[in-house]
């Protein structure tokens, strides 16, 4: 089974209009040890796919519109975030002390881009919170003298018991023996459930181009950093009201703001004050998006089961790092952490004694698309069989398909020469952009988002 046939299968296609998909393979996209290519390739394919499946149900085609995919595209918005500027200048992308470092007996890789993950790190290797320099040249200095004292696993769980993030580099062999491995072994690409019969809901039918398969649909978006706001960046995109809300006390970083926030908009909303507000915008969803570990939203109501509980027809999509079960499900993760727990970081190293990472963010951008797809397959199913309807993805669960032995694919006729020809460039609040154009490609689908990001924050938590 090819990667596309395996991404499609998993979201429950009808492998029959895989015909109506063509590729542009280009050598040299997303080069690495893994076939980072083939998954990316598979993941934005089956996304596509999905789209101009709703597109043809809701528009009243006799047949699903033909789907493009080209490398090219794909590897220049998998690396979308390191092609941004903000009036010519690139966002810092990774803080100083999120990074690979030695220990006693092998290395962690940390993450602290935010400043309590970066607070926690430094609390939990008894080192104060702050830097003589401005680019924290001695507290790099410091928290590198600290580790390097320390075995892996020791680090490790003692930043994850003070709050912060850090993983032991792992081999494959020593994921594959670990718990949350074990968790993951049974559990499908993508998890989907259909809890209830509800009656099904069937959206206006679309007119006019372009094509708009999520026109008219509320998505209430409780997603950050970049797998869950790249989902719902191209729902967006297909023409979905996406409203953003972040807690007031977590901002995002402007750079992802900047890349993630297209076609969007963003609010703010203190979930445990304004309860109100909340119920009332669940209230009109259609679908809702959550990229918070499991558990962390329970306690507003947002847990999955309570939502489709209390809202009948409602999508619940739910992501997470390492998955919904297992030891580790209720940590916190990202996409360079998975890499170094699954044994991916390892296998990118080589034979150099160092680990290594994937030349693009591909768990959190994979996973990403994939999750969009999910809500897409959900919702044609939904219109014509009801049912509310609950989909669960997880990066560490895209690690493993990554990771399965599974070869690279045929060689391209084409090569890939760089991003500059899926770039382009746009007036926004926040200056002007360059970014990556949208890979997501179908006949008589939309070529770019209907409005730029804004501001973070800056609107009012309503629909529009």
């Amino acid at each position: 089974m090819t990667d596309i046939e395996f991404a499609w299968s998993a979201l429950g296609g009808d492998p029959a209009l895989l015909a109506r998909m063509s590729t542009v393979v280009r050598e040299g996209a997303l080069a690495a040890r893994l076939p980072v290519r083939e998954l990316a390739r598979a993941c934005v394919g089956a996304c596509a796919l999905a789209a101009a499946e709703l597109a043809a149900r809701r528009a009243g085609l006799t047949e699903v519109p033909a789907v493009r995919v080209d490398d090219g595209a794909v590897a220049t918005a998998f690396t979308g975030e390191r092609h941004l500027l903000v009036d010519g200048r690139a966002p810092v992308a990774f803080a100083p002390l999120s990074r690979f470092w030695r220990t006693a007996d092998g290395w962690v890789r940390t993450h602290a881009n935010y400043p309590h993950h970066r607070a926690r790190l430094l609390s939990a290797l008894g080192l104060p919170d702050d830097a003589d320099t401005p680019d924290g040249t001695d507290t790099v200095s410091a928290v590198g003298a600290a580790l390097a004292e320390r075995p892996a696993l020791q680090a490790e769980e003692a930043v994850y018991a003070a709050g912060g993030l850090a993983v032991a580099v792992r081999t494959p062999g020593a994921w594959a023996a670990h718990d949350q491995a074990g968790a993951l072994a049974d559990v499908p690409l993508v998890e989907r459930v259909r809890p209830d019969t509800a009656p099904a809901r069937v959206p206006e039918p679309l007119g006019g181009t372009p094509l708009l398969p999520a026109a008219g649909l509320r998505v209430l978006d409780l997603t950050r950093v970049i797998a869950g706001p790249v989902a719902t960046r191209t729902l967006a995109l297909l023409g979905a009201d996406v409203l953003r809300l972040d807690a007031p006390q977590l901002p995002e970083l402007p750079g992802q703001q900047a890349d993630t926030g297209f076609g969007k908009r963003s609010a703010l909303l203190d979930l445990a004050t304004d309860r109100a507000r909340l119920e009332d915008l669940l209230a009109a969803a259609d679908v809702v998006v959550t990229g918070y570990r499991p558990g962390a939203l329970d306690r507003f109501g947002l847990a999955p089961e309570a939502l489709t509980e209390r809202r009948p027809g409602l999508v619940v999509a739910q992501l997470s790092a390492w998955g919904s079960a297992g030891p580790w499900a209720h940590r916190r993760g990202f996409d360079s952490l998975v890499q170094a727990a699954t044994g991916i970081a390892a296998t990118e190293g080589g034979t150099t004694g160092r680990p290594g990472a994937l030349p693009a963010q591909a768990l959190d951008h994979g996973t990403g698309y994939l999750l969009a797809a999910a809500v897409l397959r959900a919702l044609t199913e939904q219109s014509s069989e009801g049912g509310t309807r609950l989909v669960r993805l997880s990066l560490a669960r895209t690690a493993a398909w990554l990771t399965d032995g599974s070869g690279p694919g045929p060689r391209g006729a084409e090569e890939y020469d760089g991003p500059d020809r899926w770039l382009t460039e746009t007036d926004s609040p926040l200056g002007r952009l360059r970014h990556a154009l949208p890979p997501v490609s179908f006949a008589q689908g939309p070529t770019g988002w209907t409005r730029p990001p804004g501001p973070w924050g800056a609107d009012a938590a309503r629909w529009s």
